[in-house]
This record gives structure tokens, sequence and C-alpha cells, in this order.
């Protein structure tokens, strides 16, 4: 039995609603706002903590433009260690944003980072708990070791160079040295 044009026509564009439908909820899960939870000093204290990996927070905000450069490096570092080491962003934009730019902005740079907003009553507290050389100005990257000691903290668009060298130097095991032979 030979179909007829129209009906060839007809199968394949059901065969393309067919594949379009089954697609639809993948295609749902790359486009969903990614979770924002909102924080205060508090909480953010126990964010902090350390669990026994090394962790690196980004505080940033989506009207800061080094923030929004900086972010596409963030992202790409978090997809190389994020087995070796944690990640969490916190915004500093207005709580409204919660909703709206914040995880807008999360999306668009395909981010599975931990996202907090922080929600503080005050700043200058957060400021001293955060870092005492801290300005208070975007971006902020600091990388805390295992134990929970900051090692490194930028107040500046950061290099990725220099943050791969301080993950790798907190994640790379060291070899001890050789025992030394005595001379013959």
């Amino acid at each position: 039995m030979t179909l007829s044009l129209h009906s060839q026509i007809r199968a394949a564009l059901v065969c393309a609603a067919i594949t379009f439908l089954i697609a639809l909820p993948v295609l749902g899960q790359s486009v969903k706002a990614p979770m924002v939870a909102q924080i205060d000093l508090e909480k953010l204290k126990i964010a902090l903590q350390p669990n026994g990996k090394p962790l690196l927070v980004n505080f940033w905000a989506t009207w800061c433009d080094p923030c929004r450069e900086e972010f596409p490096d963030l992202v790409n570092l978090h997809v190389k260690y994020r087995d070796r080491i944690d990640f969490a962003t916190v915004s500093l934009d207005d709580l409204a944003e919660i909703k709206t730019s914040v995880p807008k902005f999360l999306r668009k740079m395909k981010s599975e980072i931990p996202a907090y907003l922080l929600k503080a009553t005050d700043d200058d507290a957060v400021i001293r708990y955060v870092s005492p050389d801290w300005s208070g100005n975007l971006p902020l990257t600091i990388i805390y070791a295992p134990d929970g000691k900051q090692v490194y903290a930028t107040n500046a668009k950061f290099r990725y160079a220099k943050i791969v060298e301080v993950i790798e130097r907190l994640t790379t095991p060291t070899v001890p040295a050789a025992p030394s032979r005595p001379d013959r």
C-alpha cells in the first residue's frame, strides 16, 4: 500500500509533534529557573562552616559589571572542580530580585552552583564576618581550606589561573618525599 504525498506529510508532522512532546519535559528542565535561597547573616555563618572540603564563595550582584564578566569563569571552575571543592554564590541584589533577575541571570549562565540571596539587616556586621579586609565592594571571591581557614580572597574580578592554582594546591595530595639513603 502506498501513501499519498499528503498522507506522508501528515505522518511526518505527527512524528515531529510526538517527538516534540516527548522532548518537552527535558527542554523544560534546561530552562527552569535555578533555586535561589534567601539567607541572613546567621544562615550565611552556617553555610560557611567547614565540612572537610575546600569552599569557594563568590559575592556578586546582577548590577555589578565585573561580577557578570567573571561569572562564566566561575561556572567553568564549578564544572571542572565540583567533585573536589564546594562552591556557593551569594547575591547582594535587592530581595525583590530573588525570583526575577537573579534566577534569570543564573539560568543564562547555565549555573548549577548553589545560589543564595543575602538579606542583611546590618551590612557592617556581614562585612566584618566575611572578611575584616572587605570594603563591601563587589565582586568578592574567597576560598576556604577544608578546616575553614581563609586561604585566598580578592575584592576584584578574579584571575582564573590564580583560582585554579589555589584549588589545585588545596586538593592535590602531596607525595611524601622518599626517604634518603645513607651514603655508602
